[in-house]
């Protein structure tokens, strides 16, 4: 029986992955019934909005998307179309695993861990004033309910993986009512799981320790701005953007993503590299119990990127879009 997926497959190089995307799921035997909506810049032009509702309620029946890039203009134009998703569907859970794939970033070979990000508060709540002319004020916004249910999340997930840690990232030493509540909401969850280790690190010592040993924190638990930026750091240590997954998930809906830019430098070009929203689908089939096509998909992924010979160029390799995905589809289809 087919899964009905809501696709979006998103501004500049989107079409092009989320089309490569779409190959290889159907290579591990997947049936599905794609229900393709646009969003973004060129939408907003259109329609007044980047964000129709038609895309809402198409992820609404569905309950699961898988979503290429979707840029977002910088300090003015529309609101991020991403942050409007995961708000709007009360996301609250980004999921970002980190995962070296082979010979692709030596120096950190081995890498692997998580990070659990809280998807709905902090600073982008959203909540921004002009005080007076020439000063303006963000709010960081903190609830109970968010760091309890984010921290749970974490610790569900390292018990449902068999990760042995989960370290609590804050800044408490200086925001301590806001961080202070996290912290605590925290501590309160993990004495409910005595089997998983629990640590609490601060962030700028926790981005030291991703450099020199990433993988002793195993799962990462944390609030929404220090999450994003950890997540680039983590994708730089095994790679890049190109090539790590990301999940926005929820108690009702998924939205599975490519976690890099739009690059409309090179979107038309055939080069854009797939392996982010590859690696996303993947976590996309293991929510839907596709356990053994998931597998066949990730074993493929190494053994290409084991081989060495095809690499796109953001990877120091020749290799086109569609080149990258029909070397793929073959180790898929032949296993």
């Amino acid at each position: 029986m087919a899964h009905n997926i809501t696709l979006i497959p998103g501004d500049g190089i989107g079409p092009e992955v989320a089309a490569a995307t779409q190959r290889v799921i159907a290579a591990a035997g997947v049936a599905v019934d794609w229900d393709t909506q646009n969003v973004g810049a060129e939408v907003a032009l259109k329609v007044g909005t980047p964000l129709p509702q038609e895309a809402i309620d198409s992820i609404l029946r569905n309950k699961i998307a898988l979503k290429g890039p979707v840029g977002t203009p910088i300090g003015k134009g529309f609101r991020s179309v991403n942050v409007t998703l995961r708000q709007t569907l009360d996301l609250y859970a980004n999921v970002r695993p980190v995962r070296s794939l082979p010979y692709v970033e030596p120096k950190f070979e081995g890498v692997d861990f998580v990070i659990v990000r809280e998807n709905t508060e902090d600073l982008y709540a959203g909540h921004e004033i002009m005080i007076l002319p020439g000063i303006a004020q963000s709010i960081k916004l903190i609830t109970e309910r968010g760091c309890t249910r984010i921290a749970e999340f974490a610790y569900a997930y390292a018990q449902k993986h068999k990760r042995k840690r989960v370290s609590a990232v804050h800044k408490a030493n200086i925001m301590k009512l806001s961080d202070g509540l996290m912290l605590d909401c925290t501590r309160r969850v993990a004495a409910r799981y005595p089997d998983i280790e629990s640590r609490e690190v601060i962030v700028d010592a926790a981005a030291m320790t991703m450099v020199r040993d990433a993988n002793s924190l195993d799962v990462i638990v944390t609030e929404n701005l220090y999450g994003d930026i950890l997540s680039d750091l983590g994708a730089g240590l095994v790679g890049g953007l190109g090539i790590v997954p990301g999940a926005n998930i929820g108690e009702r809906y998924a939205v599975f993503e490519a976690v890099h830019g739009s690059a409309p430098d090179i979107a038309g070009k055939g080069v854009a590299n797939p392996t982010a929203l590859i690696q996303s689908a993947v976590m996309m089939l293991y929510h839907l119990d596709e356990m053994a096509a998931a597998k066949r998909i990730e074993l493929a992924l190494h053994s290409l990127f084991a081989g060495r010979r095809v690499r796109t160029r953001d990877l120091g390799g020749t290799a086109t879009t569609t080149e990258f995905t029909d070397a793929l589809v073959k180790l898929i289809e032949s296993t």
